[in-house]
């Protein structure tokens, strides 16, 4: 876990944004730092390596905008912004409806029809 994660899910309640920074595989290790949703804490539902996640919801990849999902000894750093985020930005398909039910790991009531 890493030294704020309180903060991270306080962040999920309170829909504010951060910014993570982590050395990128994909990149040659070089550090990235983006604007993210934190989104959820916990195993993931994809991942065949295991282990515990933080799931964020990458607002400026290179490609398209996309879930983001790392181990704690992945990241160098989690910022909490000032920012808030609308869940409904990556919730919903261009056409109202859900992309994916909601399945939250951690606990949510804030998030509305999101939770």
């Amino acid at each position: 876990m890493l030294e704020n994660h309180g903060e991270i899910i306080a962040a999920i309640h309170a829909l504010r944004e951060v910014r993570v920074t982590w050395p990128s595989k994909e990149d040659g290790g070089r550090l990235q730092s983006r604007r993210c949703a934190p989104m959820d804490y916990g195993l993931s539902r994809v991942s065949k390596t295991g282990g515990d996640k933080y799931h964020f919801w990458d607002f400026e990849s290179d490609r398209s905008n996309h879930p983001l999902s790392l181990r704690h000894d992945q990241i160098t750093i989690v910022e909490i912004l000032d920012t808030l985020f609308d869940p409904a930005e990556f919730m919903l398909k261009p056409d109202g409806t859900l992309k994916w039910e909601p399945a939250w790991l951690v606990t949510r009531v804030t998030w509305g029809r999101f939770n």
